[in-house]
């Protein structure tokens, strides 16, 4: 029975490593696009797009956009950075954590007022980043910091005003 419990976890865990991809890492920020997305070169030059998982920041033409955008490049640009992630959206970018030495970069953006906890895809967290990232929001809310010193519209409102507006010709 303990051989086949041994088999069993040794099989899951292989399976979860199989499914897994990981970046050859320390990469380096070679663009901030905004500050919810960075571009990076890994070990072997390859350039790969990142979209900050958990997070959603200010569109670029949106109020704080480019605020947000220099908030993230002063922590990365240029840096050498790791990247945390289990999956690729729908545009093929990967959907990750940063971090630099230790610090969560995309947590950095929520306490500084440049981002949202994106609770859409909060599931996708762990359980204890869910708590941070809400928890940070809450707190620069409260102490109106960031994009928070000025009544904000949420990115994905921004975006669905947008594509509405371009529906109807307007």
């Amino acid at each position: 029975m303990k051989q086949v419990s041994l088999l069993l976890f040794v099989g899951a865990i292989y399976s979860l490593n199989a499914a897994a991809d990981f970046l050859d890492c320390p990469c380096k920020v070679v663009k901030v696009t905004d500050g919810d997305t960075v571009n990076v070169l890994d070990q072997d030059r390859v350039l790969h797009k990142i979209r900050l998982m958990g997070i959603d920041a200010p569109e670029r033409k949106q109020a704080f956009g480019r605020k947000s955008t220099k908030n993230l490049a002063r922590y990365v640009a240029g840096e050498f950075i790791e990247v945390e992630y289990e999956k690729r959206d729908r545009y093929g970018r990967i959907v990750g954590k940063l971090l630099k030495q230790g610090q969560d970069i995309n947590l950095k953006q929520v306490k500084d007022g440049f981002a949202w906890h994106y609770k859409a895809y909060q599931k996708e967290q762990t359980k204890l980043d869910r708590v941070l990232y809400g928890s940070a929001e809450i707190e620069a809310r409260k102490q109106r910091i960031g994009l928070w010193q000025v009544p904000a519209v949420a990115p994905w409102d921004y975006r669905r005003a947008r594509r509405n507006k371009s529906k109807s010709g307007s």
